[in-house]
């Protein structure tokens, strides 16, 4: 019988920027072998378009995706929950695995300014990513 495949919930206040890179990363790196979710505490009308224009040069496409309410439920749902700048909104449950990740918001960010953001977030992505699946 196959391992249930370990969910990860990114979250930030307005769910258009830090974590919606983090889960497309984490999306794109793992395909379907985790389950990848993303939400904020606050969230915008759209997704930060400096952020969709600095994905694509990664050629990732995230052009569909919208912020996402943080919910109760999400997190239960998930066994690593990543905070990005969201502080105490975030609800806490026990036996569920934290990160905050200290990142830089993009938010009112051109371009030139999100990349270094969406660099550090792969880097990220990617050591989370050889923890969470070290085979």
């Amino acid at each position: 019988m196959s391992e249930p495949k370990p969910s990860v919930l990114f979250v930030c206040v307005h769910n258009a920027g830090r974590s919606q890179m983090a889960a497309a990363f984490l999306t794109h790196l793992a395909g379907d072998r985790i389950e990848v979710r993303s939400a904020g505490s606050a969230p915008a009308d759209t997704v930060n378009a400096a952020v969709i224009e600095a994905m694509a040069e990664t050629g990732i496409d995230i052009t569909a995706e919208t912020p996402k309410i943080l919910t109760t439920e999400a997190v239960q749902a998930s066994d690593v929950v990543i905070t990005m700048g969201c502080g105490d909104t975030c609800p806490v449950f026990p036996g569920k695995q934290y990160l905050d990740w200290k990142l830089a918001d993009p938010a009112g960010q051109g371009v030139d300014a999100v990349r270094p953001i969406r660099d550090e977030i792969e880097e990220r992505v990617r050591r989370l990513l050889t923890e969470l699946q070290p085979h």
